[in-house]
């Protein structure tokens, strides 16, 4: 099956699956493996499984144009412009994820001698929809959501309104409030002694521990508040502020949160297809110029787990703003045949291109969800800015100087742990790694402008970020300081896929007019 067959295949696929207006319900029903007759740890664990990323949604969202919009790499040209095929991917895997879900609260419901009997399981439930829902509704905006996944409820439900992005956020930000009190307080049994109802080895991403369900919920808190402060800051110091002072944990050292091929089993084999089908992501001189110094040399190690020299064994970047005299980009350097030929990349691949065992390892490279480089960029800019806290330019940079050396091992231990990664870069020691954070270029201890000092430390969030090209794009959008050489982006959000008009019809027409158009340059409520 060539490219464009199986991509109409996909396409016709979603396109006849589940979406927000909850068409197809009888087919869900009859499915033995699917709500009404699985086991609650099995539909559980479908949420797990959920959380990877889509085929279409890298292909066409990622890869062609995220990282353009992002600047942490860059598409040396539009090929198949179509986002669409994207949107539906998003769309289709997160209401079939919230179908699932409202099963799973339906049969929480059920315990009524005992309400505390299921309180884990559904803390553990809002948790992961929490993640999806934040993720969704930071592409798109105002999604449905208090409707949807409903078809099965008592009042049927089966074209679901359109909710408000704050309103959303604001819900999702006491449902992990709940779950992480809820996590952190419950001993063995309910104050009624009855056992918790718990899914022990159907957990597949934190194996049923309940201090790391509470690290993701506190860590997602902590991402979520920060990035609305700008719009809200009355709503999000006291809370930041209790996050802190009580002493929370959050995502720990060596502790990330990710999916893993090998540890989950199962392969992850699409980031190679996107890449190797869509074949135009190349280095940026955006980030390039980031990594390296005025002599062109790279001082930030990432720079070889991200990217590697072109054919001819250069370090070559597309120019972020070319014109018609830009020499174009060719070659294959993501074709399978480098598997075993490594250094075949085509007589065209002029220009440095992702790595390639970055984007071809199956098993071994996760997908992450959330890092503990994260977490200290965070509190960072928490303690930069004075969010909820007394400012402290000296705690600022701890945290900084921290987040950045978190970052530089989990990208190398990336690189270290790949059973496939030949083209490894020298491996570096803690002393070597801390020589890093105290470049010039990077330091904020030797630079007395806070804006400045906020601007690295966006920058090494935005960096650390280049496999969430999603987050990056929330960064972007929320303080307008990571890198960037293209004018100010008016890039804000992803239409609505095409079968949200076509099957929901009333509720999407009603949310475009209040809007004021389905177009990508609409901002969400939190952007500056």
């Amino acid at each position: 099956m060539n490219f464009f067959s199986k991509y109409i295949f996909l396409l016709a696929i979603m396109l006849l699956t589940q979406t927000a207006c909850d068409k197809g319900f009888e087919e869900l029903n009859e499915n033995p493996l699917l709500p009404t007759n699985a086991q609650d740890g099995a539909i559980f664990n479908s949420l797990v499984e959920s959380l990877r990323l889509g085929w279409n949604r890298q292909l066409f969202l990622h890869n062609e144009k995220l990282y353009d919009v992002t600047e942490l790499a860059v598409v040396t040209a539009e090929t198949f412009g179509n986002l669409e095929g994207g949107a539906e991917d998003v769309w289709s895997n997160y209401y079939t994820a919230l179908k699932n879900a409202r099963e799973l609260e339906r049969r929480y419901a059920t315990y009524q001698d005992d309400p505390e009997i299921p309180a884990i399981v559904n803390a553990q439930m809002k948790i992961l929809m929490a993640y999806k829902t934040f993720q969704i509704t930071d592409l798109f905006g105002d999604i449905p959501y208090s409707e949807a996944g409903r078809a099965f409820d008592k009042e049927v439900i089966l074209r679901p309104k359109y909710d408000d992005h704050e309103e959303i956020y604001r819900s999702l930000i006491d449902d992990l409030t709940w779950a992480s009190e809820i996590l952190s307080t419950s001993g063995g049994s309910t104050t009624s002694g009855n056992n918790f109802l718990t899914y022990g080895g159907f957990e597949t991403l934190f194996e049923d521990d309940k201090t790391k369900w509470v690290r993701f919920a506190n860590s997602m808190l902590l991402r979520y508040l920060v990035r609305i402060y700008d719009k809200d800051p009355d709503y999000v110091a006291p809370r930041v502020k209790k996050l802190i002072e009580s002493g929370v944990p959050f995502v720990s050292q060596g502790g990330d949160i990710v999916m893993s091929p090998r540890a989950q089993n199962w392969q992850n084999l699409g980031v190679n297809w996107s890449f190797r089908e869509h074949n135009k992501v190349r280095l940026g001189t955006n980030i390039w110029n980031f990594m390296s110094d005025e002599n062109g040399d790279v001082i930030d190690p990432r720079a070889f787990i991200f990217f590697e020299p072109n054919n001819k064994g250069e370090w070559v970047a597309f120019p972020q703003i070319s014109d018609e005299n830009t020499p174009q980009s060719g070659g294959n350097p993501y074709s399978n045949a480098r598997d075993n030929a490594y250094d075949n990349k085509g007589d065209g691949n002029i220009y440095s291109s992702v790595n390639y065992y970055l984007i071809r390892d199956e098993n071994d490279i996760p997908e992450i969800l959330m890092t503990h480089a994260e977490i200290k960029f965070l509190l960072a800019e928490v303690f930069m800015r004075g969010i909820g806290v007394q400012a402290d330019p000296s705690n600022a940079n701890f945290n900084y100087q921290n987040g950045m050396l978190e970052s530089l091992k989990f990208w190398q231990n990336t690189m270290l742990n790949s059973s496939i990664w030949t083209n490894r870069s020298p491996e570096l020691s803690i002393a070597d790694l801390f020589g890093v954070t105290s470049h010039p270029k990077y330091d904020i201890s030797i630079i007395n402008d806070d804006d400045e000092k906020l601007r690295r430390i966006y920058a090494q969030r935005w960096v650390d970020a280049f496999r969430q090209p999603w987050e990056a794009f929330s960064l972007l959008r929320q303080s307008n300081l990571v890198p960037r050489e293209k004018p100010k982006n008016e890039f804000n959000r992803f239409k609505y896929p095409p079968s949200e008009s076509v099957f929901n019809t009333e509720n999407y027409n009603t949310q475009v007019v209040e809007m004021g158009g389905d177009e990508n340059d609409v901002k969400l409520w939190w952007m500056k």
